[in-house]
């Protein structure tokens, strides 16, 4: 097993690809020390991705590039300009504000800095925000993408646990809402410490106004999840409803998208997806490794030889999660790493929908954490920002969603709440 992840560790700091690196140290396992036939090994990855809960993430990735291009992006923006914009740090509290709403349409956090970033980053800068405090706002309130539902994330670790994707989407509400406060108290102290400027107060009827507006894209995520609670359709053909309600508007109603455009949107889409699935395929066969080797009992018996204290366990694994996310991609740690440890927690009784959101929120952590940090990398690119004058404002806005994940690692019921009152 030492040879497996020497050869894994190599290939990552060779710069190959994480994907890559994960099949290319598995067939050289497999291969010279096992054995086992290249057919057997192409097999295996295939088995990895034969999901039919894996297609809501393509649905989804298509929702989320509809929605950016078909003019519901500014649609958002307006709206909670005309509610928050008014308060010291307005523009900010706004820019929180559009990711949490984008980001219960897409499910991606790269597309929800992409998408929110793309319209706010001008104005912010026009009204004299510091360049790297917007990135490093864009770049965290971006990463809810991955706690409020509906995740890609949640999509993954429902299919890999067989948790409730349903009752993940529900208990990732609260934890999101938390940070997206914490977000927004953060940029109140910066602008008055910074004096950043405010928004002229909108009347009632502009705040109407811009509702009608930002009212059908709102509808999306309330589709979504109301169908789900009321059993009309899975979290899976959740993707396509979403798909097709922002076809609709983007194609039909708002008329931003063309049909001649349609290939193109989704030839992207296909490219993004593939790169996910990839990347589960070879986690996948990673994984078949890993159980043949015994390596999650071996692990149980190690860490239960440290403590049986459940909350030790707890705060033991919490701490894994987050240097890891520091180097490794999203979707790689959860195909990875909670194999290996789901039986612990299954051991220790642990509730499948809490452990499955205490990952999504140490993930979107991973995702602004240096020197990775995709969604902070991405938010910077955007803001034309150097990666490292965001540290100044990093430890910030990283200690608030720390601070959500000790309350819900802490208090279970923050997670299991809503979950448990709407789905029996």
């Amino acid at each position: 097993m030492l040879i497996l992840l020497l050869i894994l560790f190599i290939a990552i700091i060779a710069g190959i690809p994480v994907a890559f690196a994960i099949a290319l140290s598995s067939t050289v396992y497999l291969t010279m020390l096992s054995g086992v036939p290249l057919l057997a090994i192409a097999q295996r990855m295939v088995v990895g991705v034969d999901s039919f809960t894996l297609l809501a993430i393509p649905l989804f990735l298509l929702a989320g590039e509809l929605m950016a291009r078909g003019d519901i992006t500014p649609r958002i923006v307006k709206f909670t300009s005309t509610l928050v914009g008014h308060i010291p740090g307005g523009m900010a509290m706004v820019m929180a504000i559009s990711c949490m709403f984008f980001g219960a349409i897409s499910g991606s956090g790269v597309a929800d800095v992409v998408a929110i970033g793309s319209i706010l980053l001008p104005a912010m800068n026009e009204q004299g925000y510091k360049r790297p405090f917007s990135a490093t706002l864009l770049g965290c309130s971006g990463a809810l993408a991955t706690i409020i539902p509906p995740s890609i994330v949640m999509v993954i670790i429902g299919v890999t646990t067989g948790a409730s994707i349903g009752k993940l989407f529900l208990g990732g509400i609260v934890p999101g809402v938390m940070a997206g406060v914490a977000f927004m108290i953060i940029s109140y102290v910066f602008a008055i410490k910074e004096n950043y400027p405010r928004m002229e107060k909108s009347s009632w009827k502009e705040r109407w106004d811009a509702f009608k507006m930002a009212l059908l894209p709102l509808l999306a995520p309330a589709i979504i999840l109301g169908g789900i609670l009321l059993g009309i359709f899975t979290a899976t053909e959740a993707g396509g409803i979403a798909a097709l309600y922002a076809l609709i508007l983007a194609v039909f109603v708002y008329k931003k998208v063309s049909l001649s455009e349609l290939l193109g949107i989704g030839i992207g889409v296909a490219r993004t997806s593939a790169v996910i699935l990839f990347i589960i395929a070879a986690a996948s066969l990673f994984g078949w490794v890993v159980a043949a080797e015994d390596i999650p009992q071996k692990v149980a018996t190690f860490m239960l030889s440290i403590s049986e204290n459940y909350w030790v366990i707890l705060i033991l694994f919490n701490i894994l999660l987050l240097l890891l996310g520091m180097f490794m991609e999203t979707i790689a740690i959860i195909i990875i790493v909670l194999p290996i440890f789901l039986p612990i927690f299954n051991m220790l009784g642990m509730d499948l929908i809490h452990l499955g959101i205490m990952i999504c929120v140490n993930l979107a952590i991973g995702a602004n954490t240096p020197p990775l940090g995709v969604d902070l990398i991405a938010a910077c690119r955007i803001a034309e920002e150097r990666y490292e004058n965001t540290f100044k404002y990093l430890p910030q806005f990283l200690g608030a969603m720390v601070l959500v994940l000790v309350l819900i690692t802490a208090f279970p019921q923050l997670v299991l709440w809503i979950p448990n009152l709407l789905i029996n």
